[in-house]
């Protein structure tokens, strides 16, 4: 049975070596190799002011990120999981919707949405509610509006993996028992979908540290993150050690996340 099971799951295995693995060496060895052997990159990626001011920038704006995009799917996934038929349907197609939109598609969206002469600001203006524009692109509220657009409808689906498993003799006695709505929906129903949050919680959080094109386009070079710093440093400095030892340290970042999100899912059950 194991046997089978090896041989089946084998070239899967071959194929997330040589696609994911294969290059990473090869990154792992450009961060002690280049310009020099050592880890002289890996002593200036945590001691640059400049790297570490893009590291707690790309920390800050994913666990916003992540907050807002979990609590904004919660309310969505309720709808879709416990809303009547009609609403059901509607809730479906705004999460599927956006699958089918690119994200640069996306971020050119936001771009001529909220930019000064935008449309926004232009109805804003002309309606006499503003005098001037108002600053909402290239700088990191448009970063956070365009990657919480486009991470809500990933989130949504481990709420509902969870939500969907509530217990609903759960509610009831707690009904019978005389809480009010508020009070079993703070204290028992979230609680009981704590898994499904966590799970969303590390999914945005991990989707949002790689994040290229939306801070690029929206943040216009004023707010860089972790992606797009590694892609200057090897594209446009170029500095392909530092850029490698950047890269690193945010994968074992996120290897470390997923193990204490395992050791955590773990303990609850």
């Amino acid at each position: 049975m194991l046997r089978s099971r090896l041989l089946l799951l084998g070239p899967l295995l071959l194929f997330l070596a040589a696609t994911y693995l294969v290059p990473f060496l090869g990154v792992m060895q450009w961060s002690v190799t280049l310009p020099e052997p050592g880890l002289g990159q890996y002593r200036a990626a945590l001691t640059d002011p400049l790297v570490r001011a893009v590291i707690w920038r790309t920390l800050r704006i994913c666990a916003l990120v992540t907050v807002i995009s979990v609590a904004a799917a919660y309310v969505i996934t309720l709808l879709w999981v416990r809303g009547g038929p009609v609403m059901r349907v509607v809730v479906e197609l705004c999460i599927l919707i956006p699958f089918w939109i690119s994200v640069l598609t996306r971020a050119f969206g936001w771009l001529a949405l909220l930019s000064n002469k935008g449309i926004l600001n232009s109805w804003a203006q002309s309606a006499g509610m503003l005098t001037e524009p108002l600053t909402m692109v290239r700088n990191e509220f448009g970063v956070v509006v365009g990657m919480v657009h486009f991470l809500i409808p990933f989130a949504v689906f481990p709420l509902a993996s969870a939500l969907r498993t509530v217990d609903e003799r759960v509610l009831m006695a707690a009904r019978g028992m005389g809480a009010s709505r508020a009070r079993i929906f703070w204290q028992v129903f979230v609680p009981m979908t704590l898994p499904g949050i966590l799970g969303a919680a590390l999914l945005v959080f991990v989707f949002a540290l790689g994040f290229f094109v939306t801070p690029a386009l929206l943040g216009g070079g004023r707010s860089v993150m972790v992606a797009e710093l590694i892609y200057l440093r090897i594209f446009q400095s170029p500095d392909w050690g530092l850029g490698a030892a950047i890269s690193v340290i945010l994968m074992i970042g996120v290897g470390g996340l997923l193990a204490a999100m395992m050791k955590l899912k773990g303990g609850m059950k």
